[in-house]
């Protein structure tokens, strides 16, 4: 009898096959694709089986599930916030997560700066760019995405490292390709900029149901939790 622990390896072992497949289509190689394991209301003990496979980079959408679990896993673990960040939450993760995902307006990322230098830190980043236009979805319009990152620069405890985007949810995901492709021609534009304290690396963009589309249009950060650990049980 298979174990949900065995169903969870099983299924990282496939996500990766799947990984490094769209990512030989895209001309790179799985080692350029990060997979960032989302533990939205997923027990210790199942992200446990994630770490122990080296796993070590997790999404969490909430800042009080990401505090409740940060002391119960690994040190190696790097901890990423990918959902809405309010501002008064900063300061409750300020310490424990490695880049922020979701940055769409100044007075939070005001705030992140304000917390990061208290602690001596340099925050990386991600800003939110809401592609699809969605009025359910977070993020910067895309033609305000320049200007922001601008402004974002002058803040030297932020460093912008990327983008992010949320695309809708579709039965098909080759219906949302052009959504990827957006933030990719976003991303290469601001590239060209050559902005100080500004450094596009990654494009996080990507989950269980498109993350092969994502990835063909340039993803390197990846967001999977369904297809790794199943349907939450909310």
């Amino acid at each position: 009898m298979t174990s949900e622990f065995d169903y969870i390896r099983e299924n990282l072992k496939q996500i990766q096959e799947r990984v490094a497949k769209a990512a030989q289509r895209s001309g790179r190689t799985p080692e350029d694709i990060n997979i960032i394991t989302v533990t939205k209301t997923v027990g210790i003990d199942r992200i446990k089986t994630v770490v122990d496979e080296g796993f070590y980079h997790l999404g969490e959408n909430r800042v009080q599930e990401l505090c409740e679990k940060y002391d119960n896993l690994s040190k190696e673990c790097k901890w990423h916030l990918i959902g809405h960040l309010q501002t008064n939450k900063v300061k409750y993760i300020a310490d424990k997560v490695s880049m922020i995902h979701s940055v769409d307006r100044l007075e939070l990322a005001s705030e992140i700066q304000k917390r990061s230098a208290q602690i001596g830190k340099t925050m990386d980043i991600l800003v939110q760019v809401n592609v699809s236009g969605e009025e359910s979805k977070f993020g910067i319009a895309p033609e305000n995405a320049m200007k922001f990152i601008k402004e974002l620069s002058l803040l030297k405890n932020i460093k912008v490292r990327g983008l992010m985007t949320i695309a809708p949810y579709v039965e098909n995901p080759e219906d949302i390709r052009g959504v990827f492709k957006g933030l990719r021609k976003i991303f290469i534009d601001i590239q060209k900029e050559n902005i100080d304290n500004i450094d596009m690396t990654f494009l996080s963009m990507g989950m269980s149901n498109d993350f092969e589309v994502a990835i063909e249009e340039g993803a390197n950060l990846v967001r999977i939790g369904t297809s790794i650990f199943g349907k939450r049980q909310y």
